[in-house]
């Protein structure tokens, strides 16, 4: 299987921690969301204050994973990183990381020790 060399440390890739990673996640749900929005999922969730929340979105917007725009009184967030590019890029870190980019050990890795059941096998 082919070796990837690609990480998710490349230039223009944001590192996103996984905080940062649960508003994201509402973001591209959503496709737009207001602060107050994202604050409610998210502290609903979690538990977090508002915040905390806020810090975070300040912090996708500081690394470019994310915009905004002022609409009144309301601040609304845009994802700026792809949902499908970002778990493609983390992927790839990740078999970079534990498997020195390669598919194959990472798969008989996991065959050893999960049971597939046929449709996951089918899919």
């Amino acid at each position: 299987m082919k070796k990837h060399s690609r990480s998710s440390n490349s230039p223009g890739f944001p590192r996103i921690s996984e905080a940062e990673l649960l508003v994201m996640r509402v973001l591209w749900s959503k496709s737009t969301a207001t602060a107050n929005e994202v604050v409610e999922v998210v502290a609903s969730r979690m538990g977090w204050k508002p915040r905390t929340v806020q810090t975070l979105l300040r912090r996708l917007v500081d690394k470019k994973a994310a915009r905004f725009e002022k609409r009144g009184r309301e601040y609304v967030f845009h994802p700026i990183v792809d949902e499908g590019d970002y778990t493609h890029r983390a992927s790839l870190h990740f078999l970079d990381r534990f498997f020195g980019g390669s598919v194959a050990p990472f798969l008989a890795c996991f065959l050893e020790r999960e049971k597939l059941k046929p449709e996951d096998i089918a899919e």
